[in-house]
């Protein structure tokens, strides 16, 4: 049985090894349903919990277009402005509900899925994952000191009980940090719901 510092180790090597999908590898040209796939397969596999599962099926992505999550492809193709999107719902979704995305994903999607916008959504993708590399050395750092934390918890315990309850501790104390700021992503959301004026049509967006 492996011991609570090699399952952190493990877990840090597999936090090291993570890495987005950065704009210059997603094609320029609009990619049919099959390719989009195919290309998100490829470059979120390592954020698979099991190698079964599928990062992205047709099924989800026409899903995504029928709650208003992604705007639909032209002539059945979809543009990297559409790849961009649906790497940003890869990451809410296991987080957030549809409702919850949609509001998020709105104003960018209204504002900035245009040739003529002065932002362009590629902008808002690098600019955003340019702050990537610092937030994971932070998380590598407090996953750390969570893990040391835990470490000094239950040394009264019976000793073929004590590594359990360690790490029992240790993952509660990640879950309840995930919980967190869960409640507050929702909490602002929950406010620029409120703020917002709702759209007569969103399918004309």
């Amino acid at each position: 049985m492996k011991t609570n510092e090699e399952r952190l180790g493990e877990v840090l090597e597999h936090l090291g090894r993570l890495s987005h999908v950065r704009t210059a590898e997603i094609p320029e040209i609009p990619l049919y349903m099959d390719q989009v796939t195919t290309f998100m397969e490829e470059h979120l596999q390592d954020f698979k919990r099991n190698e079964a599962d599928k990062v992205l099926t047709k099924t989800m992505i026409n899903n995504y277009a029928k709650n208003n999550l992604l705007p639909p492809p032209d002539r059945k193709k979809y543009s990297k402005d559409h790849m961009l999107l649906l790497i940003f719902i890869y990451y809410y979704k296991n987080l957030l509900s549809i409702t919850d995305i949609d509001t998020l994903l709105s104003p960018i999607t209204e504002k900035h899925f245009r040739a003529d916008s002065p932002v362009k959504l590629a902008d808002i993708y690098d600019e955003i994952f340019s702050l990537r590399d610092e937030q994971k050395d932070r998380l590598m750092e407090d996953v750390k000191q969570k893990f040391a934390s835990a470490e000094n918890s239950f040394e009264d315990a019976p000793e073929e009980d004590r590594e359990f309850l360690k790490l029992f501790c240790f993952i509660s104390e990640l879950a309840f940090d995930v919980y967190m700021k869960k409640q507050m992503i929702e909490t602002i959301i929950d406010q620029l719901r409120e703020e917002r004026p709702p759209l007569k049509d969103k399918k004309k967006r």
